[in-house]
């Protein structure tokens, strides 16, 4: 009998046909990219893997990945559900933290982002790229010592970069053997990617910080329940809000800006002049809480303002019924701070107009206008100086961010459905008051 029409001989080859199969499968599998930040907050993108191209990557990619010193990256892998994200988060948030301190303070950290080239969901990792000018060896076992640290998964992903003669960059896993320490695994070759027409960030941002609606951002609280106890006295309070509510007879206008704008003043002005209730989000329920929050990861820290925002909704929805309501910041702060934080890079990596995750949640009740204020970034720094107010991250951030803050207010006038009418808040007091009482005549009658 020949040895192909022989059963046993039929099983083998079927096996061995499969391997082969997955074999050919796996090498063809895309390049994972990922997303530098560089200085000046623009973007390098480069590939890995053995599909990688064999042209040399960017060139700022390779100043930075090649020698002389070393360079590593460390991710986290951040798929699946609210508690894997939030896990995923709090995970990088301590390794960032890490990083600042030690033997790294030596070293250059820059934003790391992962991604697939097709731009699914679900698949970024989350990282960092530390360059040591010195390939000192230390740096090596402080970063294997910082990963032995971290047992629970989600467990961080080490890799280091090399460079040989051709002047060809090479990565190079660390892996993991249980019991007996490290091993680095073979290279793999780094190479250019095309930088891709969506900042790979933006299709996990509804499940990462600018939640479609109030069931997305409760999961994200009911899973920080075990380690924030006041994540439960919130989600209490957000139990007892009906799902859906109506607005009533009476204008309900939402007045947003960055601090430092004179929000605070116009909207009690504003609230004075139309006999109107006077509303803030977060409400003052929760407020007390707000600093606890603010000191965790975005993803968790929008959680928190968006369940907020469906708190307040209630008691614009009741309170609408009698009289007009202001409201001191709603959804689009909530949204545009999201937004501006998670996409790494300048305005030019910020969604593009009409995409929508700018659009208004399904499930939130809605005002009938919205006015952002606005002033220079001189006068705004002026009033600043002169407030001595404890500042949030984001806030802080704003003040020595030029970039940051520019995308901030970027995402405010992208935003839909509502969008922001703009107003200068520059002039005097009362002729603000005035602009905005005439903007809200115009469009509330």
């Amino acid at each position: 009998m020949a040895f192909g029409r022989h059963p046993r001989a039929r099983r083998l080859l079927a096996r061995l046909s499969g391997r082969r199969r997955g074999a050919c499968a796996l090498a063809m599998e895309p390049p994972r990219c990922f997303a530098l930040e560089l200085p000046g907050c623009t973007l390098a993108h480069f590939a890995v893997g053995e599909q990688a191209p064999g042209a040399r990557p960017d060139p700022r990619v390779a100043a930075l990945l090649g020698p002389p010193g070393r360079s590593y990256s460390l991710s986290v892998p951040g798929a699946g559900g609210a508690g894997a994200r939030v896990r995923a988060a709090r995970l990088h948030q301590h390794l960032r933290q890490q990083l600042r301190r030690g033997p790294f303070q030596r070293c250059e950290l820059r934003r790391l982002l992962g991604y697939r080239p097709d731009g699914g969901a679900g698949a970024l990792q989350h990282g960092f790229l530390l360059r040591d000018p010195r390939d000192s060896p230390d740096t090596r076992q402080a970063l294997l010592a910082l990963l032995d640290a971290c047992p629970e998964a989600p467990r961080p992903r080490l890799a280091e970069f090399s460079g040989d003669p051709l002047c060809q960059l090479w990565r190079r896993p660390w892996e993991r053997r249980d019991g007996r320490g490290w091993r680095q695994l073979g290279g793999e070759r780094v190479g250019p990617a095309p930088e891709p027409k969506l900042h790979p960030v933006v299709p996990d941002l509804p499940s990462a910080g600018v939640f479609p609606h109030r069931e997305a951002a409760r999961a994200v609280l009911e899973a920080c329940t075990s380690f924030i106890p006041e994540a439960r006295a919130v989600l209490s309070l957000v139990d007892q809000c009906p799902e859906q509510v109506q607005k009533g007879r009476f204008p309900v206008i939402v007045i947003e800006g960055l601090d430092a704008t004179g929000k605070t003043t116009v909207t009690q002005s504003v609230s004075d002049s139309l006999k109107a209730v006077l509303l803030k989000s977060p409400p003052s329920c929760i407020s007390q809480w707000r600093k606890i929050f603010d000191d965790e990861p975005t993803i968790i820290r929008r959680a928190f303002y968006s369940l907020g925002n469906y708190i307040v909704a209630s008691e614009i929805a009741k309170e609408s019924t009698k009289s007009p309501v202001i409201v001191d910041r709603y959804w689009h702060s909530t949204a545009t701070y999201a937004i501006a934080t998670e996409v790494s890079g300048g305005l030019q990596h910020l969604p593009p107009v009409h995409h929508p995750i700018y659009q208004w949640p399904r499930d939130l009740l809605k005002p009938d206008l919205i006015l952002l204020l606005t002033v220079s970034p001189e006068e705004r720094m002026q009033r600043i100086e002169g407030r001595g107010m404890e500042k949030t991250r984001e806030e802080a951030e704003l003040e020595t961010n030029s970039i940051f803050r520019q995308k901030v207010e970027v995402c405010y006038q992208r935003m839909e459905n509502p969008g922001c009418h703009v107003v200068d808040a520059s002039p005097s007091r009362e002729e603000v008051l005035q602009m905005v009482l005439s903007v809200i005549q115009n469009n509330c009658n």
